[in-house]
């Protein structure tokens, strides 16, 4: 069985049950009228975004036990087609998470025309593998389905497509889409709001739109949303979260947790930040 070894695992270093447990101390679960269906969550380091994951992660967990976890993953690099990851296992600091290859292949017939098995895609990508640490500890039997979505017009159709395949076979499987929201500063060569406290505020209202399409289910509009604006860098795992959201039956996504690293960071002037987002969708 292929192993995917952990190639970003400074991203996640110390991870243990004791940083898990600081990251939710203080933390209580919010009382949903029904059990999650699908989450979104950040992946950058988890010093500055690991709380608002592990937010959505022990909420879900406080309502029901998937057996899979499909997860939309942000694409940072190029590949040809939206790909996933059909067999092996991926290595985390909590014992190795197994590829549910049965629903893999079932995924790979569902979604011909729209993606691709492709193992290599996910070899140098970091935002799935921020998740699996998450994804054993909190569900330790689970297996995972990790597909890469690109940010394009189709992005929306694949979480479709995947929710009625889970809906219509009675998967006990739970979406989790990543994304990072507006990445603002020099670094990024966007600074449209200057600097300073009034930036950091328009940063903030610029998340506000993107999260707002992503609650209110409008799977068609977030890639465009982040085209325009940049206020997501994984706009086609969000959308994909969302158009599975809308199949399963959820009005609406709910956020758990928002921040930015500059919240997590501060320094005396706002010149650099990306936001964060945790989100729920029940149905």
């Amino acid at each position: 069985m292929p192993i995917r070894q952990q190639q970003a695992s400074n991203f996640y270093s110390g991870a243990s049950q004791a940083w898990i447990e600081k990251a939710l101390r203080g933390f209580e679960v919010s009382k949903l009228e029904k059990a999650p269906v699908a989450g979104l969550v950040p992946h950058a380091g988890w010093e500055f975004s690991g709380a608002v994951a592990a937010k959505v992660y022990q909420s879900i967990k406080a309502y029901r036990t998937p057996d899979t976890v499909i997860c939309f993953g942000t694409v940072h690099q190029n590949i040809p087609d939206n790909a996933i990851y059909c067999r092996g296992a991926w290595e985390t600091p909590f014992g190795k998470m197994s590829v549910d290859e049965a629903l893999a292949d079932r995924l790979l017939q569902r979604l011909s025309g729209l993606a691709e098995r492709n193992e290599s895609a996910h070899e140098h990508e970091h935002s799935i593998e921020v998740q699996m640490p998450f994804l054993k500890y909190f569900f330790p039997e689970a297996r995972a389905v990790p597909i890469s979505i690109l940010p394009d017009e189709r992005a929306h159709l694949v979480g479709r497509r995947v929710g009625e395949l889970v809906k219509e076979e009675s998967y006990n499987a739970l979406i989790i889409g990543t994304t990072d929201l507006t990445h603002y500063g020099d670094a990024y060569f966007f600074t449209r709001a200057g600097y300073g406290h009034e930036a950091h505020e328009w940063m903030k209202r610029n998340d506000a739109r993107i999260i707002g399409l992503a609650s209110a289910l409008r799977d068609d509009e977030i890639v465009a949303e982040a085209e325009s604006n940049r206020n997501a860098c994984g706009a086609g795992a969000m959308a994909a979260t969302a158009g599975a959201a809308k199949v399963f039956g959820c009005r609406a996504g709910q956020v758990v947790a928002y921040t930015t690293s500059y919240d997590m960071a501060p320094e005396r002037e706002f010149r650099l930040g990306v936001g964060y987002v945790g989100m729920l969708f029940c149905a």
